[in-house]
């Protein structure tokens, strides 16, 4: 018997070695990596500037507590909140943790406690988060969950209005709902969000733990919407595979988080954000965000030609794409696997694609040849 939990069903691969968009097994096989560590891995496995950036922090100072002041922080927030209507910066040490830290800042500052969330969302393991997030699977067998949380239909404007009222302290939304389906937040719906949240004094939390950093083509994913965050949340490819999570805010939240009122022992220590720093001077360059959506189209274009419409859809943005199967995907996933790809699902019947944000054409079109295989057999 293993000396671990077994609370994850694992893939009988021993993966040892990596190198950008490809990993290796133990036995040499080699694989072509569409899950990113589950949208981690920005700049890919061992990128040469990221194992530079790390080296030369560890050489110099691993771990200080938050006792003391970090102008490496101050930069990291300041490039995070640059030209963006945010302002300050929270780190911590994952995409959980960050939403743990929004919805205690929401209800903090607005002194309400309601806080409307959407079925399928997903917002992390810890007891808030899973009570936010709006899938039975991932609360049941837990007992209570934190209350006041409403879990509506996404995309659907009329339930939303109906629980809006006096004491909603803030709508929690994904841009696109990673974990659920990869579903995008409509255009009517994202406008009635923003309406309502201004019309209502209501904050508005965006998760983009899975669709910031430059996933999606643009630093954060809102920001091809109407939707204007008052409180932001990110992790998974901050760190490009180093643990470290976010929360961003607006000028007006400042005050809220006082000293003592929230904290971490090791979020933003030296090592995660000197990465982090690192993956941003990246990233955040126009010609980069402009080479994800380049990549995304030629994608997506790419899967359209191989897929028979009447059966398959292809949604998403960015380089978070997924390929509806209308039916289960796991055998899929498996069969990629054993032809050298590795994918991972959102949901019983979506397909997730989640390459490195450095991948190349040559790449993509291997992972297109195998996905024609599997997906037309």
């Amino acid at each position: 018997m293993s000396a671990l939990f077994g609370n994850y069903s694992r893939r009988p691969i021993h993966l040892v070695k990596g190198q950008g968009t490809k990993v290796y097994d133990e036995a040499g096989k080699e694989y072509l990596d569409f899950t990113s560590g589950i949208a981690v891995l920005s700049l890919g496995h061992a990128n040469p500037i990221l194992v530079e950036a790390i080296k030369e922090q560890s050489e110099k100072l691993w771990h200080i507590s938050n006792l003391f002041e970090s102008p490496e922080q101050e930069q990291l927030a300041a490039t995070l909140v640059k030209d963006t209507h945010l302002a300050h910066g929270f780190f911590c040490n994952s995409g959980a943790e960050a939403n743990e830290a929004a919805i205690k800042l929401a209800r903090k500052h607005t002194g309400k406690h309601t806080i409307i969330t959407f079925e399928n969302s997903f917002h992390g393991r810890t007891f808030g988060a899973i009570s936010a997030t709006g899938q039975a699977k991932v609360q049941q067998g837990f007992g209570p969950l934190v209350e006041k949380f409403i879990h509506v239909p996404f995309n659907d404007v009329k339930a939303l209005e109906a629980v809006v009222n006096d004491e909603v302290a803030a709508i929690m939304l994904e841009v696109v709902q990673g974990e659920g389906g990869v579903n995008s937040v409509s255009e009517e719906f994202g406008e009635a969000i923003s309406n309502i949240c201004k019309e209502q004094g209501i904050l508005l939390i965006i998760d983009e733990v899975q669709t910031g950093i430059a996933r999606t083509g643009t630093r954060y994913a809102y920001e091809q919407t109407a939707l204007k965050p008052d409180i932001l949340t990110l992790a998974k490819g901050l760190g490009g595979g180093f643990p470290i999570g976010a929360m961003l805010g607006t000028a007006e939240m400042f005050g809220t988080f006082s000293p003592g009122t929230h904290g971490t022992t090791f979020g933003g220590n030296p090592l995660a954000v000197a990465v982090a720093q690192t993956v941003l001077n990246h990233v955040f360059e126009e010609s980069f965000l402009g080479e994800v959506l380049k990549k995304s189209e030629y994608f997506t274009e790419q899967l359209e030609k191989i897929l028979p419409a009447e059966n398959f859809t292809v949604k998403g943005m960015g380089l978070l794409l997924g390929v509806n199967c209308v039916k289960a995907v796991a055998p899929l996933i498996t069969k990629a696997e054993d032809a050298g790809l590795l994918l991972v699902g959102a949901g019983e019947e979506v397909i997730r694609l989640l390459p490195p944000l450095t991948v190349t054409y040559e790449e993509i079109d291997a992972a297109i040849a195998i996905l024609a295989d599997i997906l037309n057999d």
